[in-house]
């Protein structure tokens, strides 16, 4: 079944002093490349930022006014995504994300809105999910500047995907990056 892919890579990356988080390299790839190698096959891939050398293939676009938070990145992307199939949405800070992360979401949508991974502590990761795009579309708010993701998306219909050791670990601060290097 095809699928689209929006990968979010803004932010201002506070708790590792404004470094670019995308830009980290763990394992030999950035977290950038392991968001977009996550969601190969994907038509189109939409990276939410700055732009940045080193990613052929994926369409780029930024919010109206970055800075504004998830939910309106998130709608920046959806402005690039045709149809009304599915769409994966990544953060670009996950460097346990996979191929089969995304098979899995994928798989797991069924007839929900959509398929949310959930760490080991039962906490919904709302930037790892698959939905379809007429129920993502709907809950995003207007105007979407500054919206919480959570409140956006947590009255869809949801199926929770037990994520995998890693796979829903993000890098905020020194020490993550530290522990994942």
């Amino acid at each position: 079944m095809p699928y689209a892919g929006i990968v979010l890579a803004g932010g201002a990356a506070r708790r590792l002093s404004g470094v670019d988080k995308p830009g980290l390299v763990v394992g030999g790839s950035s977290l950038l490349s392991r968001a977009v190698a996550a969601v190969d096959g994907a038509d189109p891939v939409v990276v939410v930022g700055p732009e940045r050398p080193g990613h052929e293939g994926v369409r780029w676009t930024r919010e109206p006014v970055p800075g504004t938070g998830p939910v309106a990145a998130l709608a920046a992307g959806l402005a690039l995504v045709p149809g009304d199939g599915v769409v994966v949405v990544l953060a670009a800070d996950l460097p346990g994300v996979r191929k089969s992360t995304v098979d899995r979401l994928r798989a797991a949508l069924a007839d929900a809105d959509g398929a949310v991974l959930v760490d080991a502590a039962g906490e919904r990761q709302w930037l790892l999910g698959a939905w379809r795009l007429p129920a993502l579309r709907q809950a995003i708010p207007e105007p979407p500047e500054n919206a919480s993701l959570r409140r956006s998306l947590a009255g869809l219909s949801l199926v929770d995907v037990p994520a995998e050791p890693g796979e829903s670990e993000d890098i905020d601060t020194p020490a993550d990056l530290e522990r994942h290097r």
